[in-house]
């Protein structure tokens, strides 16, 4: 049954673009092909097939997408079309023609019409997964009968359920023995192999899949095109599964340990200010500490947010373990000074690890957040704004660009914190609890031992161990427990750290304590990232109880021991030391809590101790190893008996394990009786009858060594295999490395997967996006079956938190990574192929992330050559990869497998050239399990041999046995076919080698002959190794051969020989009963890279065969071609189907001439001569008569004939060699160089299709001046023929804008336009840097917004059920996401007001900012002049010591160029084509030219401080030939990033003064100067270069101001002169503004302006339009360099590798014999301009009162205002004080006058100023221009109190209150809401604004109001009309009106009790007046009233 699907076309498109469609049934979505450049319409008439089981439903959906495709952003929806399939159902076949709909659900006018057949097939076959569309129905026709494709499709439902691997029990023998044929249809496309189960004595293993590209391709063809026209798609699912190419996976063997070997770092920090720091008017300093080191700033006074600017560097010369653990810390330190340390505010710490894994290893101006350590309960204490960068040797720092930073900083949005880490960090205490050890070495000689038992007369054990934890630079110690190889602790260290911690690891040490030393006895690093999850589902650090196993030096005790790094936990450790028992907690606090102690020292409690068994049940393993081959021992120790030791914890070592059995009371049973031996306990119950007494045989018998060749011996192992078994006691926790496994598995998969696409990749394969497909899809079922694997057992005991945490996040990791996969996998295409293979490459490290499991459990294994019973070389095998299960899975990878294994000197030993040297290569076979478990244990072994048991256990059964004796032997022949190596390293002094190849195989090495002087050496030779006797069943040699070791060795005439490097490689194997012919054979020649230590050195191209020898004899074999003879003797060369196919090629050399020849052997070379060598055949360059006279050749091309590869991947490389020639016809070599690639010089005629241009119609090109930024690069490509305008014109508004201007109109254009006589060069400068920081933002923008759309679109096709996207990246990405809208919001509003008024700024005309070097945009300007660098000498052996620089000898400058020998006609016959030159026509005389070189220097960044006080007073020097200017007298004072601004003409000759050096030296006043940093630049390839960069093209055209054309030829004549040497048809002007050239229309306008303002016609604009846009010219098109300034990063020698600075500058290039240019563009550093600012204090209002009165107790306040303006505290300028200010009021009427300095560009006052008194001269400071007031109580005899202050920025501050009323803190807190005004622009401003200050709770409050004036004037004004300070003449102000208390109060009591008494109880006395009167009033009519009556009543 099947579903067709004919994709018609899609119609009604709009606009014009790429169109993609994709349609999807059932969950499986196929891709068509794009159509390019499709206008309405898109034809796509393609047709899909769903191969489907179970019939379709009436209501199952088809979907069709539509897309417009894009290379390089994600792919933009234009609509969907979504059908039921009902209709199809019914009738089987229908055709439609419907409108598509889009994202909103609404219909829109594009329409789509498709063609819906659904046939059904007889026969259903059962259910189908994504997997099976591999297999198209019909190729059953092929006949191959129904077993192949049954054994393939789960026809018996098996292929799906049985997982690829696991064994399949129920395929019938037949179909085994016909898949063992392995010509199987889908070999190379099926899904998994099925392994037949092991028990089966024939087993065999699949096919190896070595599929030709051929064959694969026909394969698809049955599948795909040949059969029915309706699987045409079907190329865009097809996966292959197996490996495709050649290689066999190569063992992965690092033969040199890295992590102990020290590197260069540079940590370089700078301290830019600090915010919002806590307390009252302080003193700051910032303290920077870097481990041990630390540094300060200077302190910036009285000043809660003070600016600093400063840059601090630290150099380490550490190993990188030792590094990334190094704490940073920043302290900002309050009034320190000589005499005291000062009070901590606060501070941040965090690992170097965390600043070395963010993007660029650094944060760039990130706002860190400062906290008490001593008081965890206040909040924050702070911000410090700084820089932050970790550089090792060979990272380069992109330093963003540095401009002016006006822009107020967000500081929430820019946090000094990773990715990831919420803002909001709380106090957490971590609680490591240590309960005891075990295992312990003595640390303390017999001999110490032996004087002690004298003594105390008691043996003791020798070691007092304790336990120190270092976290987060803080240090926790146990107590010691003295003499004891098993010390009790049950004791906890506690840390209080913030929340996630910014320090990675957390470093757990058993120490041994000593009366003189204490000595580390191990060391454990615990990965917090590896014990926590900080996803939504995560969890906090949590881990164990358990053990953990710690590795270092051996165990046996010497004084000096020489490896006691290893227990330091530095370089991989080679004997297992210790086990220690400890969990750790972590408990988030609640600092509201008022219990906690708010310190955060390190505090130390007791624990409770934890059950025996918590850490899982005691169980009885059982280890068991066969040795079955002992080669390539190293001959130093080849003279004495060897054996091998196997050690898995203490069990096993004889030698220096633990004097007590360690483990005794820890049997099953508990009792504690059996103390005989460790090795001799009864194992569990059932199995103690057929054990009998098992004793451990951990180590082989003696054996003395056979010679194998002159480097190596072997072992005699030959039909007797020794072998070792030991019994051992551990936890059973299993389950860890189980998952483990299971992890590791999937990841080996899926990198060699990749490792096979990327070859495919680079041998250019066909289809690697096939093989992807293929490795995405065993990825998903990995991990979907990892997923069921895991989720079965969830009942274990003694499992810990983290355990079950961890499988919970491990299945959800991996079953979004399923799901991931799936979803990839219908994505990947031949053009998203590059893209997802790098997301395929990110699971990849997320899974061996995953793998790694953080609590152990079973010990590594050690292997250990004896010689002499002393230790020589180890091996260490994790004891997982080498555990069984039942499960094949679970299974580690090396379990019950013969596994290659190379053994290394120990700890520093390993270093260097040491290390690389191999000291034995084994084969062994080892297997780990459970006892019982143990029958099967010989089930990996090679078959055919018999147990030979020890003697004491003859008759049992199960004991393992001490040898095998092997009784099947296979005899094969080897054949090595040795072609060529190419790129091998230099071994002797003169730069080249001389190289031979050593193979060895089991117990034969061969040698090839030796080339002499040669890196790239072609041998063509085939060693042949007879009689090689494998022992074992023949097809099982075939399936997996022994390991070729090749090494490559330099001849010295005396002397051994000197390794070159190394690689391995796995024969193609041959049995008796096969054929010798394709696909397999013969085999092709592959590269192999050669390793050195842990860095390549190097390919060999190379074949090996092995061929069983049958029982005919060598007869079978194919035949060998006869010897070729050679002085040598025979050799026999690569056999004629090995060899490449050859075909003739002619080699033409461009000579142009030699540089910079460095002197050989102390003389200097006169008469060199160059030698080109390809393939045994060359050339030779006419000789340079006197090198210093001219070091040009004067025959420029030569050419040779070679017979090459066809194959281009195979080519030989290119020698070029330099020799002199001295007298007497005797010569020495000068420096070589190998090429070796040459396929970018090879040349491919060009189709004759394109070379028509010329007839086609002519192109119009438009130009527009460019729209400021906001428009993302958009190139228009311009098919050779085609017509395409691209409108390049002013529109006319602008045009109409400009006039309008020009005349003057309206009042703000005036303002908006800047004027001409201001601007400078400097303002274009810093235009263009803004324009280019914009640019960069976008980019940024678009990469993060194509990357989200990639990750939404995923995470939408995954449907994520309930787990958002996990782990660290998911939480990153979420919080991006939440801060994009706000920002897109903010630039949407932004956009639409910026466009406008940017186009009315944008007159500014700009130049090109490069933050780079200019040689990197245009590819070294190598576009036809290629520079080779000659070297010389020895490669160092270590890394450090030579670098690539110093091998350096000199350059040659030359070209080649390649191409097959009949070359076509039409090339020669070109016009004016001179044979001479060859291909290289139309190149430059090379005779000496006189140049005028004119360098521009504009500023450095970030140089390397070079003085003892962290800056440098940096001058530039220039050196050109025997010109060497150096600009001493200029040096710019304390600057690290100074501004130069000059220009230096020099006169050159080119070719002999041709590299420039610009280096930036360090002015001293005694002593040399020292050398911060150089650049070179080669300025003869930028002269001769077709980009022409010997002057920048400007953007426009004008004869006068700052953007003065600085070419001497005009625009017109460059175009002029480019059309002539291109030979290309134009320039010609036509009327209206257009010129023609070549095919192409350029039009823009054709009049330009004079100084004057004159208006007149020309043709230059029109010129530069055509100069601007020359790529677009064919043929001879390329950028022209613009004008420009380019970034280049400073070197010093000293430091190589590490950037010391960046330089700003640009070159100009005048040749002398052209009219002279110009003066040199003015490019001085702006001067600052004189201002002074008076600023007039009125009055203040509400001032707190501080003061309490004498008698009354009242509140009062002394007012005083103090001012100053930033920077200058100690022009800070007083008012007089008000006294006795009962309301808070002040009245002052006081003038202060600020004269200072200022760069309005950058918004900087600039001060000069002496640093102390011991300065030489002063330093320039550009600081914000900030005017800070502050109001404060005046005391008589105590300190002034400081009440409040403000701190207006005087380019933006808020404008002041009318009234006092209105002014409120406000003003202050929400700065942002309010009105903002500049001093500069507004001139006077006056009005109230408000002081505050902090109280205790450390909030903002309101401590009083102040009414002041600011008036700001030019020098110049300020001396017209002058002002007085205070109330001084001239223009004084009037005295303030105070009232009279403000006298003393006993001067004048009255008037102060009047004041008193009166002004504040007045209306308490009016109201008692009141209240007097009315009381009179009463008692007085009291007193009348009874007169009065009297007087009535008598009537008198």
């Amino acid at each position: 049954m099947a579903l067709l699907v004919r994709l018609k076309a899609v119609t009604e498109l709009r606009g014009k673009g790429d169109r993609l469609a994709k349609v999807a049934f059932r969950g499986l979505s196929f891709y068509t092909r794009v159509l390019e450049n499709c206008e309405d319409e898109a034809r796509f008439d393609e047709t899909f097939r769903w191969p489907i089981a179970s019939n379709i439903d009436g209501n199952e959906m088809l979907e069709i997408q539509v897309f417009n495709y894009s290379k390089v952003f994600t792919n933009r929806l234009i609509g969907t079309f979504r059908m039921v399939l009902q209709k199809v159902v019914e009738e089987g076949q229908l055709e439609v023609t419907d409108t598509l709909i889009d994202d909103n659900n609404s219909a829109i006018r594009t329409s789509v019409s498709i063609e819906i057949r659904y046939q059904a097939m007889d026969g259903t076959v059962g259910a189908w997964n994504d997997g099976e569309f591999l297999e198209s129905p019909n190729s059953r026709s092929e006949g191959e009968g129904p077993l192949e494709t049954e054994s393939l499709l789960p026809g018996h439902r098996q292929g799906s359920a049985v997982s690829p691997g696991k064994s399949n029990p129920s395929l019938k023998p037949a179909e085994r023995n016909f898949r063992r044929a392995g010509k199987g249809v889908f070999s190379a496309m099926k899904l998994g192999k099925i392994r037949p189960p092991k028990e089966d004595p024939h087993r065999k293993q699949d096919e190896p899949a070595i599929l030709e590209t051929e064959d694969l391709d026909r394969k698809a063809m049955r599948l795909g095109g040949g059969l029915d026209p309706d699987t045409i798609s079907l190329a865009s699912v097809t996966a292959v599964t197996t490996n495709v190419s050649n290689k066999r996976s190569k063992p992965d063997i690092k033969m040199e340990p890295s992590a102990g070997r020290p590197m260069d770092y540079q940590v370089s920090i700078t301290v830019i200010e600090a915010r919002q720091l806590v307390g009252l008017n302080m003193d700051p300093v910032v303290c920077v500490e870097v481990g041990e080191e630390k540094k300060y700033t200077s302190m910036k006074e009285s000043t809660n947010c003070p600016y600093y600017n400063e840059y601090f560097v630290f150099d380490f010369h550490v190993p990188p373990d030792v590094m990334f653990d190094k704490i940073i810390k920043l302290s900002v330190i309050h009034s320190k000074n000589l005499l005291r340390s000062g009070t901590l505010v606060g501070s941040f710490k965090m690992d170097v690890g965390t600043v070395y894994t963010q993007p660029e290893h650094q944060f760039y101006h990130k706002w860190a957040i400062l906290s008490d350590p001593e008081d965890i309960t206040a909040g924050l204490k702070g911000y410090l704004k700084c820089d932050i960068a970790v550089v090792g040797k060979g990272d380069n720092i992109k330093t963003p660009h540095k401009a002016n930073e006006t822009d107020e900083d967000d500081i929430e949005g820019n946090l000094l914190l990773p990715d990831g880490v919420p803002p909001e960090r709380q106090w957490a205490r971590f609680y490591i609890k240590i309960y005891r050890a075990e295992g312990l070495p003595r640390m303390n000689t017999s001999l110490m031992a032996n004087v002690k038992k004298a003594l105390i007369g008691e043996n003791k054990d020798l070691v007092d161990p304790y336990v120190q934890v270092l976290f987060a630079g803080q240090k926790g110690k146990t107590s010691v427990q003295k003499s004891s190889y098993e010390p009790l602790w049950n004791e906890q260290v506690i840390f209080t750290e913030m929340f996630p911690p910014l320090c990675k690891r957390l470093k757990v040490q058993i120490r041994d304590s000593d009366k003189v030393n204490d000595m580390a006895i191990g060391t454990h690093f615990i990965d917090l990232r590896k014990i926590s999850n900080e996803g939504d589902k995560g969890f906090l650090p949590t881990f164990g109880p358990a053990w953990v196993n710690m590795y270092g030096s051996t165990r046996n005790y010497t004084l000096m021991d020489e490896h006691q790094d290893l227990n330091e936990g530095l370089g991989e450790g080679v004997s297992f030391r210790a086990r220690l028992l400890l969990s750790l907690a972590v408990e988030i606090l609640d600092t509201s809590n008022p219990e906690i102690t708010s310190s955060t020292e390190v505090q130390m409690e007791q624990a409770t101790p934890v059950a025996d068994n918590c850490t899982g049940k005691m169980e009885e393993f059982f280890l068991f190893g066969a040795f079955l081959e002992a080669t390539m021992i190293d001959r130093k120790i080849g003279d004495k008996p060897i054996n091998f030791e196997v050690t898995i914890g203490n069990y096993g070592n004889q030698i220096d394990g633990t004097a007590k059995p360690s483990l005794k009371k820890k049997k099953e049973g508990g009792d504690g009786e059996q103390e005989d031996s460790e090795l001799l306990q009864h194992s569990s119950e059932d199995e103690a009858d057929d054990d009998g007494e098992l004793v451990s045989v951990s180590s082989t018998q003696p054996m003395k060594p056979l010679i194998t060749d002159r480097n190596y011996f072997h072992l005699p192992y030959f039909e007797k295999k020794p072998c070792i078994y030991i019994k051992s006691w551990w936890q059973d926790q299993r389950r860890r490395l189980y998952n483990a496994n299971i992890m590791d598995k999937i990841a080996d998969k899926l990198e060699e997967g990749l490792n096979d696409v990327q070859e495919m990749i680079k041998t250019e394969k066909p289809h690697p996006e096939r093989r992807l497909r293929g490795v995405l899809e065993e990825l998903s079922s990995g991990c979907f079956r990892f997923v069921t694997l895991a989720n079965k057992d969830q009942s274990l005991s003694a499992r810990t938190r983290l355990d079950r945490e961890r499988l919970k996040s491990c299945m959800r990791e991996l079953e979004n990574m399923g799901q991931q996969a799936k979803t990839l996998r219908s994505q990947v295409k031949k053009n998203t192929m590059r893209d997802k293979l790098k997301l395929v490459q990110n699971f990849l490290q997320k899974l061996r992330f995953l793998a790694d499991e953080p609590q152990h459990s079973i010990p590594d294994i050690f292997i250990w050559m004896m010689s002499n019973g002393k230790r020589i070389a180890y091996a260490r095998i994790p004891s997982k990869d080498i555990l069984y299960s039942i499960v094949d899975e679970e299974t580690g990878k090396d379990c019950a497998k013969v596994k290659t294994v190379f053994l290394r000197l120990p700890g520093k030993r390993g270093f260097g050239p040491a290390g690389w040297t191999v000291q034995a290569k084994m084969e062994i076979y080892l297997w780990l399990g459970l006892n019982k478990q143990r029958k099967d244990f010989l089930s990996g072994l090679p078959c055919g041999f018999e147990e030979k048991k020890a003697s004491k256990g003859l008759g049992l059964q199960a004991f393992p046995p001490i040898s095998l004796l092997y009784t099947k032997k296979q005899v094969f022949q080897l054949r090595a076919h040795m072609y060529q190596a190419r790129s091998l390293f230099a071994a002797d002094s003169s730069g080249l080698s001389d190289p031979f190849a050593r193979v060895f195989f089991i117990t034969q090495g061969q040698c090839t002959e030796v080339l002499n002087e040669t890196l790239c050496p072609t041998w063509d030779q085939l060693l042949v190794f007879d009689n090689v006797e494998l022992y074992g069943e023949a097809h099982e040699m075939r399936d997996d051969p022994p390991i070729i070791v090749i090494e490559i060795y330099d001849q010295d005439t005396v002397g051994k020989a000197d390794f070159m490097g190394r690689t391995f490689a796995k024969p193609v194997v041959k049995m008796s009963d096969e054929d010798y012919g394709p696909p397999r054979f013969p085999p092709q020649l592959e590269y192999y890279q050669i390793y050195r230590g842990n860095s390549t050195a190097g390919d060999l191209l190379a074949a090996f065969e092995l061929l069983q020898i049958g029982p005919a004899g060598k007869s079978d074999l194919p035949p060998i071609d006869g010897p070729t003879d050679t002085e040598q003797g025979p050799i026999l060369p690569v056999p004629l189907g090995i060899r490449p196919v050859l075909s003739k090629y002619r080699v033409e050399i461009l000579f142009w001439g030699l540089r910079d020849l460095k002197r050989v052997n102390l003389a200097q070379v006169d008469r060199p001569r160059v030698d080109i060598e390809c393939a045994g055949k060359g050339v030779q360059s006419a000789l340079i008569q006197n090198y210093k006279k001219n070091p040009n050749f004067s025959t420029l091309v030569k050419w040779f004939e070679v017979d090459l590869p066809e194959n281009e991947l195979l080519h030989p490389p290119l020698n070029i060699r330099v020799v002199d020639c001295r007298a007497f016809g005797r010569y020495t070599l000068v420096g070589s160089h190998a090429v070796s690639s040459l396929r970018r010089f090879i040349h491919r005629p060009p189709d004759k299709k394109s070379q028509h241009w010329n007839t086609a119609g002519e192109i119009v090109i438009n130009m527009e001046p460019e729209v400021p930024i906001k428009k993302m690069e958009t190139m228009v490509k311009l098919e050779a023929n085609s017509d395409a305008v691209v409108k390049v014109d002013m529109s006319e508004e602008e045009k109409e804008k400009k006039k309008k201007k020009k005349k003057g109109g309206g009042e703000e254009i005036e303002e908006e336009e800047p004027d001409e006589s201001m601007l400078d060069w400097w303002s274009k400068y810093f235009a263009s840097i803004e324009t280019m920081k914009e640019q960069l933002r976008q980019q940024e923008a678009a990469a993060a917004e194509a990357e989200e759309k990639e990750e939404l679109e995923i995470a939408e096709e995954i449907k994520l059920d309930d787990s958002p996207m996990k782990g660290s990246k998911g939480q990153a990405k979420t919080k991006e996401k939440v801060k994009a809208p706000k920002e897109d919001k903010k630039k949407k509003q932004q956009q639409p007001l910026e466009a406008p008024e940017k186009k009315s700024k944008q007159k500014i005309d700009e130049l090109k900012v490069y933050n780079k070097e200019l040689e990197m945009e245009f590819d070294c300007f190598e576009d036809w002049l290629h520079t080779f660098s000659l070297f010389r000498g020895k490669i160092g052996d270590n890394d450090d010591t030579t670098t690539e620089e110093e091998r350096i000898v000199g350059r040659f400058k030359g070209s080649m160029c390649v191409y097959k020998v009949p070359l076509p006609d039409d090339i020669t016959k070109e016009a004016g084509y001179d044979p001479n030159f060859g291909m290289f026509q139309g190149i430059p005389n090379n005779d000496p030219i006189n140049v005028l070189v004119r360098v521009y220097i504009v500023r450095a960044t970030d140089l390397h401080p070079a003085d003892i006080n962290g800056k440098a007073d940096p001058y530039i020097a220039i050196k050109l030939g025997k010109t060497d200017i150096k600009d001493k007298e200029n040096y710019i004072s304390k600057q690290l990033n100074p501004i130069f601004g000059k220009s230096f003409d020099i006169e050159a000759t080119f070719p002999m003064e041709s590299m420039l050096t610009v280096a930036v030296y360090d002015w001293d006043l005694v002593g040399s100067d020292d050398l911060i940093g150089e650049t070179k630049i080669d300025l003869e390839n930028r002269y001769y270069s077709k980009h022409r960069a010997t002057c920048g093209i400007s953007q426009t055209y004008s004869t006068h101001g700052y953007n003065l054309w600085r070419d001497p030829g005009k625009p017109t004549q460059i175009l002029a002169k480019l059309c002539r040497e291109g030979k290309v048809d134009g320039p010609h002007y036509g009327p209206g503004g257009r010129v023609k050239v070549a095919n192409r229309v350029f039009t823009g306008p054709r009049e330009m302006e004079d100084e004057n303002g004159q208006k007149k016609q020309t043709d230059e604009h029109l010129a530069l339009a055509v100069l601007r846009h020359w790529e677009e010219i064919p043929r001879v098109g390329c950028k022209l360099v613009p004008e420009h300034v380019e970034t280049r990063p400073l070197l010093n020698p000293d430091k190589p590798g590490i950037e010391q600075g960046r330089l700003e500058m640009w070159v100009d290039m005048f040749p002398m014999d052209m009219p002279a240019p110009g003066p040199a563009i003015d490019i001085s550093p702006r001067k600052p301009k004189r201002y002074e600012l008076r600023v007039i204090v009125w009055n203040t209002d509400e001032v707190i009162l501080e003061d309490d009165d004498f008698f009354t107790g009242e509140k009062s306040s002394d007012i005083f205002v103090r001012g100053w303006l930033k920077g200058q505290q100690e022009d800070k300028q007083d008012t007089d004080v008000h006294y006795h200010s009962l309301t808070g009021e002040g009245n002052f009427n006081w003038r202060y006058v600020f004269p200072f300095d200022y760069l309005m560009a950058e918004e900087k006052i600039v001060i000069s100023k002496k640093e102390s008194m011991f300065s030489w001269d002063e330093t320039e400071y550009k600081i914000p221009a900030r005017l800070t007031l502050q109001v404060w109580d005046a005391d008589h005899f105590s300190a002034d109190d400081f009440l409040g202050a403000i701190e207006l920025d005087l380019n933006r501050f808020p404008r002041g209150a009318k009234t006092a009323k209105q002014c409120s803190m406000d003003m202050v807190t929400n700065e942002g809401d309010l009105p903002l005004v500049s001093i500069f622009k507004q001139k006077r401003v006056k009005g109230w604004w408000p002081f505050v200050a902090r109280n205790e709770n450390d909030e903002l409050e309101l401590t009083g109001k102040v009414e002041a004036e600011l008036h700001l004037l030019t020098a110049e004004e300020a001396e017209k009309s002058p002002a007085g300070l205070a109330r001084n003449e001239p223009d004084p102000l009037e005295k303030p009106n105070r009232p009279d208390t403000s006298f003393i109060w006993f001067l004048n009591p009255l008037k102060s009790i009047r004041y008193f008494i009166w002004h504040t109880y007045r209306w308490f006395l009016l109201k008692l007046l009141l209240l007097l009167l009315v009381l009179l009033l009463v008692g007085l009519f009291l007193y009348s009233m009874p007169g009065y009556l009297v007087k009535k009543l008598l009537g008198a």
